[in-house]
């Protein structure tokens, strides 16, 4: 099983060095946001030299997923509209469903569906975030935590049948048997993406810890939970496929005492997820 795992760990490696870098501009777009002193200005300035990148941030300030009375035409606008992080997560993940639209096609996970997932469990974070009271500007950050959640899994190819078929037949968590076939699961792989891609730490730890909050620093345990229970939930209902319909026995709990969520705030969103999903599918269009 050693060998297997030093094997598939050297295969993911060198599917990770191929994939392709963020853009320039997205790296000093992060860069830019993750400065106390930064100004709109300057973000404007860095994303209005990318025509591409700016076309895509005014698509989505006046999708219906902002839902604003008046049309808007200026990125200054959008960016003073709102805030200079929500434009940096809308730049991210457009840039990276970009990037990894590229990568092989697994005939185990199809994309369609795996993004649909994606999407889905990006939505139920955002709400859930949003019903126990979390600033709405900072919904979003859970939004895109939980849209990039299980990125790990883009490198694994035909050997994920498999995996996929054990989870199915003997009703297991996929990490289990991920580890147990591959000898390496998604939340390390997507690890070293995010690695790759220098993303913020807050955003790598829900990639690397939603299966096992409490190993996530302690700072980031809330959010690493919202997106896990977010995760859970896209599952229970069925938005799209990633493999893994069996959590962990027991790990929902630990993780509403960590959110401080109840199951009823799952009912009080389920009405919302539909709709949210709908105008969210336009992350995917740009």
């Amino acid at each position: 099983m050693e060998e297997a795992g030093a094997a598939n760990r050297k295969a993911i490696t060198r599917f990770i060095k191929r994939m392709p870098s963020l853009s320039t501009t997205v790296g000093k777009v992060m860069e830019i946001c993750s400065r106390t002193d930064a100004s709109p200005n300057e973000l404007n300035k860095v994303i209005s030299l990318d025509p591409v990148l700016t076309g895509q941030v005014l698509k989505l300030i006046n999708s219906a997923y902002y839902s604003l009375m008046n049309k808007v035409t200026s990125l200054t606008r959008a960016i003073t509209m709102l805030g200079m992080n929500t434009v940096k997560n809308m730049a991210l993940s457009t840039a990276i469903i970009r990037s990894v639209s590229g990568a092989k096609k697994s005939r185990a996970l199809p994309t369609k569906k795996f993004w649909a997932h994606s999407i889905g469990t990006g939505v139920c974070a955002k709400l859930l975030a949003k019903a126990n009271g979390v600033p709405v500007m900072e919904c979003e950050e859970y939004f895109v935590a939980g849209l990039l959640h299980d990125l790990g899994k883009i490198p694994f190819g035909d050997e994920y049948i498999e995996v996929l078929g054990k989870v199915t037949g003997e009703q297991l968590p996929l990490i289990t048997v991920e580890r147990e076939m591959l000898g390496v699961d998604h939340q390390e792989v997507g690890k070293m993406i995010a690695e790759k891609w220098k993303l913020n730490e807050a955003m790598t730890c829900a990639i690397s810890y939603h299966h096992n909050v409490e190993d996530a620093p302690e700072e980031y345990q809330v959010r690493v939970a919202y997106v896990g229970l977010a995760n859970m939930y896209a599952n229970i209902l069925d938005l799209g496929y990633a493999g893994d319909p069996f959590p962990e026995e027991g790990s929902e709990q630990k993780m509403l005492e960590i959110t401080g969520l109840t199951w009823e705030m799952f009912g009080e969103i389920a009405l919302s997820v539909e709709e949210e999903i709908e105008k969210a599918q336009v992350f995917l269009q740009t």
